[in-house]
């Protein structure tokens, strides 16, 4: 009786065993997502700055391969077999006629047209006037003036306050040009989540111009291209890393008499 619990006991062991062998693999998500959402105006500095330089610039550099912005690459996904079915057609392969090749999914690179032009004016005039005049005569009693030594109880005050100021203020901005970005998150109503990075390397330092914002899948062009201005909660930062960039920053004692003064 002993023998026979025990060739039960490890059949089913065997059995339990090759149940768990026999499970499909489990499918991975397509894209390895190892990044974090940034803001362009922001910008990831770099882990090792250089001390002094940086506390005396008042700012850090962007580097270029900062992991924050690092692409996404979608990964590949495993083949399925599947039994036959006699027919040649393949709905895993297939492609719609009336399909396009607009980005839909994490991964797809879409190229965004920068034409942003900004104007901003602002002044202000402000006239501020404000006058006292208070005065009394001297007390009589009896048809004489009532006085004490040589005070006769009579003053006569006068106050005039005047200010004026003007403020006036321009500024406009402008920006051309494109960059090419990708697909980091597909929302659940079909937006896009947009982000990317270009650098152009000069002979005296670097040039850079990062994005990152929301758009709609409708507004994508027939070529692939998307303007600026149809970016929700659009970042875009452009700027430069080195002696070009410094020169078109006052140093450090500059700024402290500025700041004192």
């Amino acid at each position: 009786m002993a023998e026979m619990k025990r060739l039960l006991a490890s059949s089913l062991l065997i059995l339990l065993s090759g149940c768990s062998l026999m499970q499909p693999p489990i499918e991975t998500a397509e894209t390895i997502q190892g990044t974090t959402t940034v803001d362009a105006v922001e910008g990831d500095k770099s882990e090792s700055n250089s001390g002094l330089t940086d506390a005396l610039r008042n700012r850090t550099d962007p580097v270029a391969g900062d992991p924050a912005w690092a692409p996404i690459h979608p990964k590949a996904k495993p083949e399925h077999y599947a039994a036959e079915t006699g027919s040649l057609f393949n709905l895993a392969s297939g492609n719609s006629l009336y399909d396009d090749s607009k980005p839909r999914g994490v991964g797809d690179i879409i190229t965004v047209t920068l034409n942003e032009s900004t104007k901003a004016a602002k002044s202000a005039d402000a006239d501020l006037n404000k006058k006292n005049d208070a005065s009394m005569d001297p007390l009589a009693v009896g048809g004489k003036d009532l006085t004490i030594g040589d005070y006769n109880f009579s003053y006569a005050l006068k106050n005039d306050n005047k200010f004026s100021g003007s403020a006036a203020a321009n500024q406009s901005n402008s920006m051309s040009g494109s960059i090419t970005v990708e697909v980091i998150e597909v929302l659940a109503n079909g937006n896009l989540v947009i982000r990317g990075e270009k650098w152009l390397t000069l002979n005296t330092g670097d040039e850079y111009i990062r994005l990152s914002g929301t758009i709609r899948p409708d507004d994508i062009d027939f070529d692939n291209t998307i303007a600026s201005n149809r970016i929700s909660n659009a970042r875009i930062q452009y700027s430069g890393t080195g002696t070009n960039q410094d020169m078109q920053e006052p140093g450090f004692l500059a700024r402290f008499f500025n700041v004192s003064l």
